[in-house]
């Protein structure tokens, strides 16, 4: 059906039971929408357009990324995502197929509407997003999920907070999948990574909610949509003005926002984003019972996607509950070791995570630069330190377990660092996601998790001060162990 490569971008193309309106840029299955991605559109795009015709994948490449070089593994996994979309290969209906050594064909009947359909009622406001395609299942945050869902309608605005590569977007953004039908006038993403300067986040929103030149965001007043503000936390002061403002002009406006750490605008409902489940070192006694946690059995959906036929066994129990627990629990760290279970082996992996950031580089193509390693998720968080804040994570990192601020104090304070600044750095620290606090008998302990710290010491020796803080580490581990030991025998004696 060549003639539907000239067609109008008002028309409506029809395949089985779908309508792919093109001016919309929206599928609907009925009035159900499919929650594709920009890029998955453009190739169902021209691929619909080329229906019963072969598309060379170098022709689909160059149609889709005509300004960028990608590989061609990119151009697979958008096929996948719509092969999937569209139930391909369900109830016996096929609609792309791959033709080897040439390319990928629409093999549906394609009918042309000339007029544009109309949507039924309400449709398209409720419906209107920028969402991409989710391309894996999400793994252990269904209860995480669900507070959100149920109390963002209500509470209009929330932070979700945590370290690098948590999972905060992820989750953000399949809540946001999942309120699709509740906003009337759409669920937008916001990705303020792409972004820099404050003064340029009013434009980058009005640009991505595509309003037209010169449109102020007041006229939104009466808007009823959910913004999704990702990665918040280098604009903090921008972004608690923006929110607190938007929410005053457009009472029908929710917010959720994922960072670092707390924006501390009005009317702010935090969530820490906890780590994914791992098995205590007494559960182990059966596979089924190994699986029940969340860490687990994301290491083995994406051993199973790399390794054709991976299967954990009870002897390795212990292995895959050591690199989980090594690895802290974030689904990043565990889906980048797992991506190289075909080239080292459960064994390898583990005997390797002493070095993690040189284990832990091979990322995912198709994701943002600061979530394709460990280390640049890292560096994101890293760089956008002060000074201070640099020098005392460094420093901190000689700590090998929980330490309390006396110890802190007791180890790297000195003239240039004073006990109070210390003591304030520390906070900061914790605020930003990079120490974690723990309360217990009254005292609160400071801790780092073991990928953070791995970091911070390969920034102390390139310091050069590792051997002497190392130095001050045990001078005052021993001196604490004599005093301790001295009161407990005069209290023998007494």
């Amino acid at each position: 059906m060549n003639s539907l490569r000239d067609i109008n971008s008002e028309a409506v193309l029809q395949f089985g039971p779908y309508a792919f309106h093109l001016s919309q840029r929206l599928v609907l299955e009925g009035d159900r929408p499919l929650r594709l991605g920009g890029r998955a559109l453009d190739v169902l795009q021209v691929l619909v357009e080329h229906a019963g015709s072969v598309v060379s994948k170098e022709e689909l490449i160059a149609q889709v990324w005509p300004r960028s070089v990608v590989e061609e593994i990119n151009l697979r996994v958008h096929i996948a995502a719509l092969r999937r979309a569209l139930g391909d290969g369900q109830n016996g209906q096929c609609y792309i197929v791959n033709i080897p050594q040439r390319g990928y064909s629409f093999v549906a009947p394609v009918q042309l509407s000339p007029e544009p359909v109309a949507f039924p009622s309400g449709t398209v406001q409720k419906l209107l997003h920028n969402l991409p395609a989710r391309l894996t299942p999400i793994t252990g945050r269904d209860a995480v999920v669900g507070s959100l869902v149920r109390q963002m309608p209500v509470r209009r605005f929330m932070t979700l907070v945590g370290p690098c590569g948590i999972g905060k977007t992820t989750v953000a953004l399949r809540v946001a999948e999942l309120l699709l039908q509740h906003y009337r006038h759409g669920v937008w993403l916001v990705d303020l990574a792409a972004i820099d300067d404050p003064a340029q986040v009013t434009d980058y929103l009005t640009r991505t909610l595509e309003l037209k030149v010169g449109t102020t965001l007041e006229t939104l007043a009466q808007r009823h949509a959910l913004l999704v503000l990702d990665n918040c936390e280098h604009l903090l002061e921008r972004c608690q003005t923006l929110i607190e403002t938007l929410l005053h002009s457009m009472p029908r406006l929710s917010i959720l926002a994922t960072s670092r750490e707390p924006l501390k605008a009005s009317g702010e409902t935090v969530l820490r984003l906890p780590p994914l489940a791992v098995p205590p070192a007494s559960g182990l006694r059966s596979v089924a019972e190994v699986m029940g946690y969340s860490a687990v059995q994301l290491f083995v959906s994406r051993a199973r996607a790399r390794l054709h036929g991976f299967t954990l066994r009870e002897q390795d129990l212990r292995t895959v509950r050591d690199i989980c627990r090594r690895l802290d629990g974030l689904p990043l760290a565990i889906e980048l070791a797992a991506a190289q279970i075909d080239a080292l082996a459960l064994v390898g992996l583990q005997a390797q995570l002493d070095n993690c950031f040189q284990l832990l580089t091979q990322g995912r193509r198709t994701a943002v630069p600061r979530h394709q390693t460990l280390k640049a998720a890292l560096d994101w968080s890293y760089e956008r330190l002060t000074a201070v804040e640099q020098t005392v994570l460094q420093r901190l990192a000689v700590f090998k377990m929980a330490f309390t601020q006396d110890a802190a104090i007791g180890v790297i304070s000195c003239d240039g660092l004073p006990a109070a600044e210390l003591i304030k750095v520390m906070e900061s620290l914790a605020l930003k996601s990079l120490l974690s606090q723990e309360q217990g008998g009254g005292v609160t302990r400071y801790r780092f998790l073991n990928t953070t710290r791995t970091y911070a010491l390969e920034k102390l020796e390139l310091s050069g001060q590792l051997r002497t803080l190392e130095m001050r580490y045990a001078a005052y581990i021993s001196k604490t162990c004599w005093s301790s030991g001295r009161q407990v025998a005069l209290q023998l004696v007494e």
